[in-house]
């Protein structure tokens, strides 16, 4: 796994928190209890911040970004499959996002 610090930002896991050794968690990202970020999947908070709920899910192959002033936010107990875009939205607890989705700012 890479944590990597950017500018004065760095990433913020809870102990129960699971990243997989080839995933990327960069800048002002906050992981809840209990999540897991799989393999190849890169969360990059450089303009906002992202935060992960407790009990989520980031499956394979997955981008989550933020634009300036479009946080990603992510409830509690959300599955994302493999291969989604997660750009600056807020996504509710509880919610399953398909393989392939794309979900950008405002949604």
């Amino acid at each position: 796994m890479t944590l990597s610090a950017l500018d004065e930002n760095h990433p913020h896991l809870h102990a129960s928190t699971y990243v997989a050794e080839s995933a990327q968690i960069i800048g002002n990202v906050w992981l809840a209890a209990k999540s897991s970020v799989w393999f190849q999947s890169v969360l990059r908070g450089d303009s906002d911040q992202i935060v992960i709920g407790e009990e989520k899910n980031v499956q394979d192959v997955n981008i989550c970004h933020v634009g300036p002033g479009s946080p990603l936010e992510v409830g509690a107990r959300v599955t994302v499959w493999h291969r989604c875009i997660l750009q600056g939205c807020k996504i509710d607890d509880d919610c399953l996002i398909g393989m392939g989705a794309i979900l950008v700012d405002g949604v």
